[in-house]
């Protein structure tokens, strides 16, 4: 397999007349934040444009968008951006791009585009859309695409076939292979199977279960584990989910209906979304099942269940709040929590942390560890291989995954009779020619993460990051002095302040003479003008060396040296 993991890339060269250009600038080693850049003659066609969400590493980030810096001065460039589904990790950097050039088209199905329109709102933009359903061609440009229906944890999912005179390519987005779907919308693989006679040159594919062995389990097989949660259920029930698996409420639904309970959407996005899915049709609600959050009080518990957001440990959702007693919901002894979810890939300390704090409060938590309660999204391995076998591609490329499941991803597609050196194994940034049927990283573009840090965007950097970590993790430490500008003696302080540090602020006592001392050394041996700051070098020195030794830590050291 051709992987350029480790290696240092130069910028690509220029484009070549009669080669289609891939650039992938997101999903390629996270779980989140896909987006892929396609170009031909110029033109740029954009897929998917998604969000990765923090990591405890990452205080303070609210969001991580794709690095746009290549789109900057080629915005006019852009045809459309196709969006494979409605998930966050697909659309949520939509808003950010659409700041720079409104007009872009919005290419995608009914659903995937109204959950969007509804985010776009909160932004205050008004795209450009255009609908699109399975089997349907449209030109954008120099890109024909036909869209293909695959079944996914969201309805209405689609790939996506892009047709260029330079190739053609074959985007999965994210799949898999139930055939048993609760809405009866299978994987198209007819249609894979008479574009691969046809010939794929480029396959990219949805990567994320390429370790786990056999098939994704079915939707179906999760209902009768969520009824026999409810039969046996006494009191209420809280069921945790991401805001747009809309199969997952349809089986909640269903079950609260069968048991006598009503059903309260809580967290704005998931609100949102179930309105949104409802209005179109891809959400059945039983009669007089669904009620508003504000009349559970006037129903006995045993009555109640509650669809929430904050499967993923998220500490401003709702299950987060309910578990920090921050909620007008609350859980106690006999209640029965859900988490009706898979974990991603670095949130495990933060459900875990939510997990605790519910069953400190009397709540049995039921999860995938300890119940079949979710199935998840994305195809397995076997389903990986039927699929490698169906189309037959000419060249790989394995997107959406971490490392580990771009590689395993790879190696199924080599079991399959993909040569190895078609199989390119590449990372964000990475720039992937197709040229005469063959695949290859021609080079490198500047590719970073792009922070959402409340109302800013891009302007927290990695040291910013680390000050935080370093505050969070070690402490802060304040020190003040004002030495005499005539002699040079330390005429005021110094004073310590210290936060997150030690118990007793007494330990730096000690240490108070040793700066003056310091100081006053460091201002005998300057000749020439006072320098505050290597008097300010100086306090931080002996700080922190005292404080490393003494106390094992490195905090923050913030000295402050005035002449007066």
């Amino acid at each position: 397999m051709s992987t350029v993991f480790s290696q240092r890339l130069e910028e690509p060269p220029a484009l070549a007349p009669g080669t289609l250009r891939v650039i992938p600038l997101g999903g390629l080693g996270d779980v989140g934040r896909n987006m892929a850049v396609l170009e031909f003659e110029g033109r740029l066609l954009v897929i998917d444009c998604g969000v990765l969400f923090p990591e405890d590493s990452q205080p303070g980030v609210d969001l991580i968008l794709p690095d746009f810096e290549i789109l900057t001065d080629r915005l006019e460039d852009i045809e459309a951006i196709v969006l494979t589904h409605g998930h966050e990790d697909h659309i949520g950097a939509v808003p950010y791009l659409l700041r720079r050039r409104p007009d872009i088209p919005l290419v995608g199905s009914q659903l995937t585009l109204a959950l969007i329109e509804a985010k776009l709102k909160e932004h205050r933009i008004r795209p450009v859309t255009h609908v699109v359903a399975e089997d349907e061609q449209r030109s954008l440009g120099p890109f024909d695409c036909e869209f293909v229906a695959v079944n996914h944890s969201i309805p209405d999912a689609l790939a996506v076939h892009v047709s260029t005179p330079a190739g053609t390519v074959l985007h999965t987005g994210d799949f898999k292979m139930d055939q048993l779907p609760l809405d009866g919308r299978i994987t198209d693989l007819r249609a894979f199977a008479r574009l691969g006679e046809a010939g794929v040159d480029l396959f990219m594919t949805d990567s994320t279960n390429a370790e786990v062995p056999g098939f994704t389990v079915a939707e179906k097989q999760i209902g009768p584990t969520l009824d026999g949660i409810f039969a046996r259920a006494r009191q209420k029930i809280v069921v945790a989910s991401f805001a747009s698996h809309v199969h997952r409420v349809q089986q909640v639904l269903d079950a609260a209906a069968a048991h006598g309970r009503k059903v309260a959407f809580v967290g704005r996005s998931m609100v949102r979304n179930m309105g949104i899915a409802s209005e179109l049709g891809y959400l059945d609600i039983p009669d007089d099942t669904v009620i508003d959050v504000k009349r559970i009080d006037d129903l006995p518990d045993d009555q109640v269940v509650l669809m929430c957001t904050g499967s993923q440990g998220e500490p401003m959702a709702a299950l987060g709040r309910i578990a920090n007693r921050d909620h007008r919901v609350s859980v106690g002894p006999g209640d029965v929590v859900i988490l009706a979810s898979s974990l991603i890939p670095g949130n495990e300390n933060a459900v875990f942390r939510v997990v605790n704090g519910l069953m400190a409060l009397g709540a049995e938590v039921v999860h995938k560890g300890n119940a079949q309660v979710h199935t998840s999204g994305h195809a397995s391995a076997g389903e990986l291989l039927y699929c490698y076998n169906i189309v037959r591609p000419r060249n790989v490329m394995p997107v959406h995954g971490e490392v580990r499941h771009l590689i395993a991803n790879g190696k199924l597609a080599e079991a399959t009779g993909v040569p190895s050196e078609r199989i390119v194994l590449a990372q964000d940034g990475h720039v992937v020619d197709l040229k005469d049927g063959v695949a290859s990283v021609v080079g490198a573009v500047p590719n970073g993460y792009v922070y959402v840090d409340g109302s800013s965007v891009g302007q927290i950097s990695e040291a910013d990051l680390k000050d935080r970590r370093i505050l969070g993790d070690e402490g802060f430490i304040s020190l003040f002095a004002v030495v005499s500008s005539e002699t040079g003696a330390v005429i005021a302080g110094p004073e310590i302040h210290a936060r997150g540090v030690a118990e007793d602020a007494a330990v730096f006592e000690r240490i108070r003479p040793e700066i003056v001392k310091a100081l006053e050394k460091a201002v005998a041996e300057q000749t020439e003008r006072r320098d505050t700051h290597q008097l300010q070098q100086v306090m931080r020195r002996v700080v922190g060396r005292y404080v490393g030794q003494r106390l094992r830590r490195r905090p923050m050291i913030l000295p402050l040296v005035i002449e007066s």
